[in-house]
C-alpha cells in the first residue's frame, strides 16, 4: 500500500519523508536492539513450528485451530512490521524513512496489532461455543464458518485502519519532520503536521477504543457466561475441566492486554518522565505477547504438545539419519 501515489496536497513534497529520533538518549540502546532481534527470531520459530504442526495434522485442522493460525499470522505480522526496520534506522543511523514508507509502515503496523485484539475476540467465541454447546461445536463451529468470520475480521480492521491513515497522510507537514518514535506511529507523525489535528485526534481515539476495548469487552461477556454455564455443571472434575480449557486462552489475553494498560498508566499518570525510556517499555510490550503466544499455546494445550514434541523427535532423527550418511 503506497501512500506517496494516492495522496497528494501543494504542501507536501514527497520527497521530503521523516527522521526517526528514538532512544537518543537511551544508553546502550544497541542491547534493546539485540533483545529486540532475539524476539524476533524466537517469534519467528515458535510461530512457524506451530504453524507446521498444524499443517501436517488432519486431526488438528479444525475450526480451534484455524483461530489460533490465525493468531500466529498475526503474531509473526506485528513483530515482522517493527522490528527488521529498527535494526539499519538505530543501529546504522539510517533514520530517514519516505513519506510513502512511513504511511505504510503506519497502516501495516496498527492493522496487526489490532488484529492481535480481534484474533483474541475469536478465540474467546470459540471457547464459549466448546463450553456452552459441546454438543452442537461441530455444527455451530464449521471450519468455513470460522474462515468466514476470520475474513470478515480481517476486513472489518482493514476499514478502522484506513481512514487514519489517509487522514494522516493528507496532512501539510511544512514544519519539523523528525518523528520522536521508534516507527512511524500514528500519534508522533500526525503530532507534526501544521494545521488543526483535532478530528484526527478524535477518529484516533474512537479507533482505539474499537480496537482495544471492543475485543476486550467481548471476551468479558463471553467468560461471564462461560463462568454462569459452568457453575450449574454438578461435578467438580468437570468444572475444573471446563475451566482448564479457558487456562491458555486468559493467558494469552493477560499478556496481550497487561502491557497495554502498564503502558497507558504509566504515560498518562507521567511516571516514566524519559521518553526515550518509555517508548523502549512500549516497544518490548508490544512485540513480547507474539513471541510468548506459541510457546504458551504448546505448552498448556496437551495435544499440541504432543505433536510438537513428535514433530521436533522427527527433526533430530532426520539429522542423525543425514550425519551417519555423510559420515558413512
Amino acid at each position: 500500500m503506497n501512500f506517496s501515489v494516492a495522496f497528494s496536497n501543494g504542501t507536501n513534497s514527497f520527497n521530503d519523508g521523516f527522521y526517526l529520533t528514538a532512544f537518543r538518549t537511551l544508553a546502550n540502546k544497541n542491547y534493546l536492539i539485540l533483545a529486540l532481534s532475539v524476539i524476533y527470531i524466537v517469534t519467528l520459530l515458535g510461530n512457524l513450528v506451530l504453524l507446521t504442526v498444524v499443517v501436517m495434522n488432519s486431526s488438528l485442522q479444525n475450526p480451534k485451530y484455524l483461530a489460533v493460525c490465525n493468531l500466529a499470522i498475526v503474531d509473526i505480522s506485528v513483530n515482522s512490521v517493527i522490528i527488521p526496520q529498527m535494526v539499519p534506522v538505530f543501529v546504522f543511523n539510517q533514520n530517514y524513512v519516505s513519506f510513502g514508507a512511513c504511511f505504510s509502515q503506519m497502516f501495516f503496523m496498527h492493522f496487526f496489532g489490532d488484529m492481535e485484539s480481534f484474533s483474541l475476540a475469536l478465540l474467546a467465541y470459540d471457547r464459549l461455543i466448546a463450553i456452552c454447546w459441546p454438543l452442537r461445536y461441530s455444527t455451530i463451529n464449521t471450519n468455513l464458518r470460522m474462515l468466514l468470520i476470520i475474513v470478515g475480521i480481517w476486513s472489518l480492521v482493514v476499514l478502522l485502519e484506513i481512514f487514519p491513515t489517509i487522514f494522516a497522510a493528507r496532512l501539510p507537514y511544512c514544519d519539523s519532520r523528525e518523528v520522536n518514535s521508534c516507527c512511524c506511529e500514528h500519534g508522533p507523525v500526525y503530532r507534526l503536521a501544521c494545521t488543526d489535528i483535532s478530528y484526527n485526534r478524535q477518529l484516533a481515539t474512537a479507533k482505539t477504543l474499537i480496537c482495544l476495548l471492543g475485543p476486550l469487552s467481548f471476551i468479558i461477556f463471553t467468560y461471564v457466561i462461560v463462568v454462569v454455564a459452568v457453575t450449574k455443571i454438578a461435578s467438580i472434575s468437570q468444572r475444573w475441566k471446563a475451566f482448564n480449557t479457558c487456562l491458555t486462552h486468559l493467558l494469552l489475553v493477560l499478556i496481550y492486554y497487561m502491557p497495554v494498560i502498564l503502558a497507558y498508566v504509566l504515560g498518562n499518570l507521567r511516571l516514566v518522565q524519559n521518553v526515550d525510556l518509555f517508548t523502549a517499555i512500549l516497544t518490548v510490550s508490544v512485540t513480547l505477547p507474539p513471541m510468548l503466544n506459541p510457546i504458551i499455546y504448546s505448552l498448556k494445550t496437551d495435544e499440541l504438545r504432543e505433536k510438537v514434541v513428535r514433530l521436533l523427535r522427527k527433526s533430530k532423527v532426520a539429522q542423525q539419519i543425514i550425519k551417519n550418511e555423510n559420515n558413512g
